[in-house]
């Protein structure tokens, strides 16, 4: 991250608001303020919440499942099909603020180029809905809650969670020094795998780190569909991407990178000495990514954006498969 802004980071965690007046912008079926500038009316509480709900997503829950799906993959496979009820709830509850915290450092580092990117130019610190001060204050808020939520688990987990943390904030910086930002991102949303390990054994297996490398490729493939949709435009205001990297290219090498996957979890399967329903729940997810590439097949952003979203339903596959898998061992 650049220095300048690191120091702007740091401080507008020490101070905070400017004052403007809120009209109506409306997404779909919600709306949000937008800023006059100018003006000195102060946003209502409601107007205030309104934004920082759309801020952090919540509307938008995919980031949730993407990051949701390994942590759970992790905490099945470590709890051999039994993992301890209260370690899931910190990690559900964990997912759900460490991607809402992540948004919002997002939308901070983004704050200069959403405005000129069609899918983006509605987002709050876009339209001036919330300021960049406050972006920063959730982000904080947010990162000590799931801090906190941590500090209920051993202290390998504990230390763990500061590499996760560092993750958070450095991947939305990643796409403007490199094309391959997702692997930041796939690193920050794998990093729940060997919290998962350390936190029900107290250990990472070998293994665990198949599942990170599988999960680190997921990444790639899912935000280089993303990246798809905003291909054009990021092209004209400098941001780098797979999506760009690749160029014509795109589809096969997201073809390549979904067989390494699943080769990679069928190894794991083998590892783990999983059985016919885990294996069976990779061959849906093979089906779906098939399907994913009838649907980037011209490249059409909105085709594109479909097979972004379909990947819930690739990971929720294997999930299915690993539960199934260890509930009805006995049955097979």
């Amino acid at each position: 991250m650049p220095a300048s802004d690191w120091i702007e980071v740091c401080a507008i965690i020490a101070w905070h608001c400017p004052s403007f007046t809120l009209d109506r912008v409306t997404i779909g079926e919600m709306s949000f303020p937008e800023v006059k500038s100018g003006s000195r009316r102060l946003p209502s509480w409601r107007e205030r919440l309104l934004g920082y709900l759309l801020l952090v997503r919540l509307h938008r829950p995919i980031g949730i499942f993407l990051l949701m799906w390994p942590a759970l993959w992790a905490l099945w496979l470590a709890g051999e099909g039994q993992p301890p009820w209260y370690i899931v709830l910190v990690f559900v509850l964990g997912v759900v603020l460490m991607r809402s915290a992540g948004c919002a450092i997002n939308d901070f580092a983004d704050r200069d180029f959403d405005g000129h990117v069609a899918r983006t130019r509605q987002r709050p610190l876009a339209t001036g809905a919330v300021s960049p001060e406050e972006a920063v204050a959730i982000f904080v808020v947010l990162s000590l809650l799931a801090f906190g939520l941590v500090l209920f688990l051993n202290w390998q987990t504990v230390a763990l969670s500061v590499v996760a943390a560092l993750l958070t904030i450095i991947y939305p910086f990643m796409k403007r020094f490199t094309h391959v930002p997702q692997l930041f991102l796939g690193a920050a949303f794998g990093w729940a795998i060997p919290m998962a390990f350390t936190a029900v054994t107290g250990k990472i297996p070998a293994y665990a780190w198949l599942l990170f490398v599988s999960t680190l490729i997921w990444a790639l493939i899912y935000d280089t569909q993303y990246a798809m949709v905003d291909r054009e435009d990021d092209l004209k205001i400098g941001i780098k991407s797979t999506a760009i990297l690749f160029g014509d290219l795109d589809r096969m090498v997201i073809g390549l990178l979904q067989v390494l996957m699943l080769g990679l979890l069928v190894w794991l399967g083998l590892l783990a000495g999983r059985g016919l329903w885990f294996f069976a729940g990779l061959v849906i997810a093979a089906v779906l990514a098939l399907y994913q590439q009838s649907l980037i097949h011209r490249r059409e952003p909105a085709s594109c954006f479909k097979a972004f979203l379909n990947n819930n339903y690739f990971g929720m596959a294997i999930f299915v498969g690993l539960v199934l898998d260890y509930a009805l061992a006995d049955v097979v």
